[in-house]
C-alpha cells in the first residue's frame, strides 16, 4: 500500500479532534502507524552523504579515500528528506508533535549497528532560541528515547551551543565557518577515550554541525564515534 504524504495535513487537523493520528496513512491512534514504519524501513538505503551512493556498512570505501576532506566517521542515515520522512520531521519540529520521538528513535536503532562496551548518545545541541520556541529540544528527546532501546546506551550532553546563528539558507562555506565556532566541550561531561560515541542530529545538508562536533570530540580523545542521521537533505 503506497504511502500517501497528503495525509500530513488531514493528520494534523484529526490531531485536533484526537488523540493523534499516522502521519502517512491518517489512521487514528498514533502519530505513526507499524505499517508506515515499516514502509519507510522496507525501502531504507543507508546512503553516503557524501556522494550519495549506497552504502551499507556505514563507511563509504571510495568517499573516504578523497583527501579533500577528513574521512567520516561510519554514517548511518534513515533516508533523504522527502515524502512522508521529509513529514514526519517537519511536524515533529514544527509543529510539536513529541509523540514521533519514540517512532523516530526506534528506527534509527533499527539501522544502528551493535555496539560493544559503554555507547553515549550525544545529540547535536539545539540553539536555545529555537528550544524556547519549540518547548523542548527535539534532538535531545529523541536522544533519550534511543538511550532505553539497548541497556548499554545513554545519554550524554558532551556538547555545548555556543553560538545562536541559523544555518538555513547558508551556503556550505558559511555552514562550515559557523559550525566551527558553533559547538564546544560541555565540561561537565566526563568523556571516557574507550567509549562508543554516536552524534545524533537530525538533518545532513552540508554535514558541516556534525564535522565540526565530531572534531572537538576526537580533540579530547574520544576516537570511536559513529554519526546517525535522521534525514540527507540537499542544501538550499
Amino acid at each position: 500500500m503506497p504511502i500517501n504524504v497528503n495525509n500530513t495535513t488531514f493528520a494534523s487537523i484529526l490531531d485536533l479532534l484526537s488523540p493523534h493520528s499516522c502521519r502517512g496513512c491518517g489512521r487514528i491512534g498514533d502519530a505513526l502507524c507499524d505499517h508506515c514504519k515499516k514502509y519507510i524501513l522496507d525501502h531504507h538505503q543507508n546512503l553516503c552523504p557524501i556522494c550519495k551512493n549506497t552504502n551499507a556498512s556505514g563507511t563509504c570505501p571510495h568517499c573516504n579515500k578523497v583527501k579533500s576532506h577528513d574521512p567520516l566517521p561510519p554514517t548511518f542515515i534513515l533516508g533523504e528528506r522527502s515524502d512522508l520522512l521529509a513529514a514526519l520531521i517537519h511536524d515533529y519540529k514544527y509543529k510539536s508533535v513529541r509523540p514521533l520521538a519514540h517512532h523516530l528513535a526506534d528506527m534509527i536503532d533499527q539501522i544502528l549497528p551493535p555496539f560493544t562496551g559503554p555507547t553515549f548518545i550525544v545529540p547535536l545541541p539545539t540553539i536555545h532560541r529555537h528550544v524556547r520556541e519549540r518547548g523542548f529540544d527535539h534532538t535531545l528527546l529523541i536522544a533519550r528515547h534511543l538511550a532505553r532501546k539497548r541497556p548499554n546506551f545513554s545519554v550524554q550532553k558532551a556538547l555545548i551551543r555556543t553560538d545562536s546563528k541559523v544555518q538555513v539558507g547558508s551556503n556550505m562555506r558559511d555552514r562550515k565557518a559557523q559550525a566551527n565556532s558553533a559547538y564546544e566541550i560541555n565540561h561537565k561531561a566526563k568523556l571516557d577515550p574507550l567509549a562508543n560515541y554516536i552524534l545524533l542530529d537530525d538533518v545532513w545538508t552540508t554535514g558541516a554541525s556534525l564535522k565540526a562536533a565530531t572534531k572537538k570530540l576526537r580533540s579530547c580523545g574520544v576516537s570511536k564515534t559513529t554519526l546517525s542521521i535522521l534525514a540527507l537533505s540537499r542544501l538550499d
